[in-house]
C-alpha cells in the first residue's frame, strides 16, 4: 500500500511540472498594416514549436499556440523583433526596423495616424 501511495504522489508531481504541448499566450506586438501582420506571423511561426500565430492589426495582439517543450515566449519575442517589430519585452534592432517598408514604420506617429484614417 505504501508503494502505491508513493507512485501516486510521484505521478501527480510529475504531471504538475509537465510542460504544455498546446500552450496558449498573447503577446503585444507593434505594427500598423497587413504587411506587418504577414511579417509578424511568419516570424513567430518560424520559431520551432509554434503551431499557430495570429496577429490582430487593431489590437496589436499576437495570439499563439505553441509547444512549451520546444520554445518559450522570450524566444518567440526575439524572433518577432528580429524582423523589425517591437514587443512589450524586446525592442527590434534599429537597423532592422529602418529596413522595413516605409508603410510599416509604426514608431512614426504620422504613419500610425495615416493607418487610422
Amino acid at each position: 500500500m505504501k508503494n502505491v501511495l508513493v507512485l501516486v504522489v510521484f505521478f501527480m508531481t510529475t504531471l504538475s511540472f509537465a510542460q504544455n504541448k498546446n500552450a496558449k499566450a498573447t503577446l503585444e506586438v507593434d505594427g500598423v498594416c497587413m504587411m506587418c501582420k504577414d511579417r509578424i506571423e511568419k516570424a513567430a511561426i518560424k520559431s520551432k514549436g509554434v503551431k499557430s500565430a495570429i496577429w490582430n492589426v487593431d489590437t496589436h495582439e499576437l495570439k499563439l499556440i505553441f509547444d512549451e517543450r520546444k520554445t518559450n515566449l522570450e524566444t518567440i519575442e526575439k524572433s518577432v523583433a528580429s524582423v523589425g517589430h517591437d514587443t512589450k519585452n524586446v525592442k527590434a534592432d534599429d537597423d532592422v526596423y529602418n529596413n522595413i517598408d516605409p508603410c510599416c514604420k509604426y514608431r512614426d506617429e504620422q504613419v500610425v495616424k495615416d493607418h487610422q484614417d
